[in-house]
C-alpha cells in the first residue's frame, strides 16, 4: 500500500513537469481508477501523454480558429481606427464632427478595410497590424495598416483640410493603397467645418 501510494504521488510530479501542467493530479488519479490493471509507472504515464497531446491539440485548434478569424480581424481593426479617429481630432474638432463622422464616414472605412482583408490569404491577413497613432498638427495621417513581418504599409487613411474658394473649410477623408504606390486618393467622404480655420490636430499622446 505504501509503495502504491509512493508510485502514484512520483507519477504526479513526472507527469506535470513533462506535461507542462496539462495534466492535473485529478487526472492521474481518474486513470489509476478507471484503469486499474495498469500498474507500472509506463502504461499511467503513457495514457496521461496521450490526454495531454489531445488537449493541446484541441487548445491550438481553438487558437487558430480565432487568429484566423477574418471578421474578428475587422472588428478587432474597427474599435483601432475609430480610437485613432477621434485622438486625431481631439476635444475641438471631435464633438463637432462626431455624429456626421461616425454615420457617413466610418462605414466607408469598414468596407475599404473589409476589401482589403479578402484580397489577403489568411496566413498574411494575420501578420498586418495597426500603426502606433495618428499626427498632429496640420498632417493627414489617422492610421496605416502595415505588415508586421515587412514593415510595410498596406493602406493609409488620412484626412486633408480643404478651403475651396467661398466654400469654408472641409476635412477631407481618403485612403491610399500599396498596389499604387499610395499615389491615388480613395475618398471616403467629406466633413464641412467653418467658415474659419480649424484647429490643428490633436497633440495628445499618441495610442500605442
Amino acid at each position: 500500500m505504501q509503495k502504491s501510494r509512493w508510485l502514484k504521488k512520483s507519477l504526479v510530479v513526472l507527469v506535470s513537469v513533462l506535461t507542462f501542467g496539462m495534466v492535473s493530479p485529478s487526472d492521474i488519479s481518474w486513470l489509476a481508477e478507471a484503469h486499474p490493471n495498469k500498474h507500472s509507472k509506463k502504461d499511467i504515464f503513457e495514457e496521461a501523454e496521450s490526454t495531454s497531446y489531445s488537449l493541446i491539440e484541441s487548445a491550438d485548434d481553438t487558437i487558430s480558429t480565432r487568429i484566423f478569424d477574418r471578421s474578428e480581424f475587422i472588428e478587432s481593426m474597427m474599435a483601432r481606427a475609430e480610437e485613432h479617429a477621434f485622438t486625431k481630432f481631439g476635444e475641438k474638432i471631435g464633438p463637432k464632427i462626431e455624429d456626421e463622422f461616425k454615420f457617413a464616414v466610418l462605414p466607408k472605412i469598414e468596407e475599404a478595410i473589409t476589401e482589403m482583408a479578402v484580397k489577403f490569404p489568411e496566413e498574411e491577413l494575420v501578420q498586418l497590424a495597426i500603426s502606433k497613432g495618428p499626427s498632429s498638427g496640420r498632417s493627414e495621417k489617422i492610421f496605416h495598416i502595415f505588415n508586421e513581418n515587412t514593415g510595410k504599409d498596406i493602406i493609409r487613411f488620412h484626412v486633408r483640410q480643404e478651403n475651396p474658394p467661398q466654400e469654408g473649410y472641409w476635412f477631407n477623408f481618403h485612403y491610399h493603397t500599396y498596389h499604387d504606390g499610395f499615389a491615388a486618393h480613395y475618398d471616403l467622404g467629406k466633413i464641412y467645418w467653418d467658415k474659419n480655420t480649424p484647429p490643428k490636430w490633436s497633440e495628445r499622446t499618441y495610442l500605442s
